[in-house]
Formats: structure tokens, C-alpha cells, sequence
């Protein structure tokens, strides 16, 4: 369940502050920094254009990287953060968090319904309501995993997905205690009316 984890390329940036950062954007690149795991923080410059497509495809924030910085060893990161222009919504700059494998850390994970078809409340014009998209788990930084999947078989009108109805994937717990709402199945409103 967990994903391979994929590469990206940056450039150690040359300077700080404010000045150094106009810089790197004029060149074609956003800046960014990364830091933890008790070292020092590097200022770091990636392709705009990259950073772009990739933060496009979506689930960027939840994503384990294998940062590769030209003359440093590569390191595992995660991104905390991506700050973007106020008007033209495109990233000015972006941080990552180094990580071990045995790191524990809290990120947004995806949640994905299967089985509609096998839903009696759904094929009789039912609604999934869902009511969290994304679910906040502590996991391994070495397990990510790419989604919670729900499996709605047999579910009909009423019923309600509690997060302690998912299996969770190995390791991971949510970040609130209690069993709250995920999704739930209404009846549609000429049933309701009938009724």
C-alpha cells in the first residue's frame, strides 16, 4: 500500500533573505529550505516548472520525497508547506522537513469509496455524503500510504462510516481520538417525502 518514493531534483540556493529569493524566481526557480532532523537548514532552489507539474498532480503535502541535492547525500523529506503568490495562486516558495524511515509524522491522507455498485442505498438513488475527503493520521515516514479505502458493500440509507469502520494500514492511527464521521448514506428526498 505504500507508494514508491519519488525524486526530486533541487540546487543548493547561493545567498538568503529576501534578495536572494527575487533572484532564484527571476532565473526560472522557486526557492525553498529544508530543515530538521537535528541539522542545519539548507536553502534549496527547484525548477518552477517542475514544481509546478508535480504540485498539479495533487497530494503533494502527503508525499514522501527522496530529495536530491547536487553535492549532498539524498535525503527522505516531506513537504510542510508551499507558499504561493496572493493574485496568480502559482508557488513562491516551498519548505520540506527531512525525515528517518522510523519517523512518526502527521500528514492529510486521501480517502477513497469502492464498491458503489454494491451499495442497496446508493442503487435505490441514495447520496454518499462524505463528509472528510482526507483523514489526518500519524504514520511511518517509511509507510505512507497513498489513500484510506472504504469499501461501501451493503451499505443502505442511514447508515454512517466512522473512522474505526476502516482498516487502517499498519502503523497508522488517527490523530483525533474519537470514532468521528467519514461519510454517511442519505435517502433522497422523495423517499424522505413519501415517508
Amino acid at each position: 500500500m505504500a507508494r514508491e518514493i519519488e525524486d526530486l531534483i533541487a540546487d543548493v540556493r547561493t545567498g538568503s533573505g529576501k534578495g536572494a529569493a527575487r533572484q532564484a524566481r527571476r532565473e526560472g526557480f522557486v526557492p525553498g529550505i529544508v530543515y530538521g532532523d537535528k541539522q542545519e537548514p539548507v536553502a534549496i532552489q527547484m525548477n518552477y516548472n517542475t514544481l509546478l507539474k508535480r504540485l498539479r498532480q495533487g497530494r503533494f503535502l502527503s508525499t514522501l520525497f527522496n530529495l536530491k541535492v547536487a553535492g549532498q547525500p539524498d535525503v527522505h523529506v516531506v513537504c510542510r508547506g508551499v507558499q504561493r503568490d496572493v493574485v496568480k495562486d502559482l508557488p513562491t516558495h516551498v519548505d520540506f522537513m527531512r525525515l528517518h524511515d522510523d519517523s512518526r509524522i502527521n500528514l492529510f491522507i486521501h480517502v477513497t469509496f469502492i464498491n458503489h455498485d454494491a451499495a442497496p442505498g446508493l442503487k435505490r438513488g441514495g447520496t454518499l455524503t462524505v463528509v472528510r475527503p482526507e483523514v489526518e493520521l500519524e504514520v511511518l515516514a517509511s509507510d505512507i500510504p497513498s489513500e484510506i479505502v472504504v469499501d461501501l458493500t451493503g451499505k443502505t440509507f442511514g447508515d454512517v462510516i466512522h473512522i474505526e469502520d476502516v482498516t487502517l494500514p499498519n502503523g497508522a492511527k488517527p490523530t483525533i481520538d474519537r470514532n468521528f464521521v467519514i461519510a454517511n448514506i442519505t435517502a433522497p428526498s422523495g423517499l424522505v417525502a413519501e415517508e
